[in-house]
């Protein structure tokens, strides 16, 4: 059995831009995606602190150091600048693998630089 588990997850990123003109997608600075391990184009699930929404999207690189998050297309009527996300990758993973994964949080701050890079425990 595979269940799916969060891979990794940037932790109160502020949002600073929102292109609604623009085709679609969510441009995230490239020191943030080394950080979390998240890939361009890979999915992405968001959650605003702000408002409570939630969406989907995928990743574009967004110009290293620049603190860049961009939200674009559909997804900037989701938020607006100055909105705190949640953004998380999950995988799938066997069941032992599952057991012993340790997903990476990244902290920044109101910037969108990181602050600290933690590992989830219990």
């Amino acid at each position: 059995m595979q269940r799916v588990m969060l891979r990794a997850k940037l932790h109160r990123v502020t949002v600073t831009e929102a292109d609604l003109e623009y085709e679609g997608s969510c441009g995230i600075d490239e020191d943030l995606l080394d950080a979390a391990d998240m890939r361009e184009f890979e999915r992405i699930e968001l959650y605003n602190i702000n408002n409570g929404e939630r969406f989907s999207t995928y990743i574009i690189k967004a110009a290293r150091g620049s603190g860049a998050i961009s939200l674009n297309g559909a997804a900037a009527r989701k938020a607006h600048v100055g909105d705190l996300l949640i953004i998380c990758t999950y995988g799938p993973m066997s069941e032992s693998d599952a057991k012993t994964f340790i997903p990476k949080v990244i902290l920044v701050d109101d910037k969108n630089k990181i602050k600290e890079i933690k590992k989830i425990t219990i």
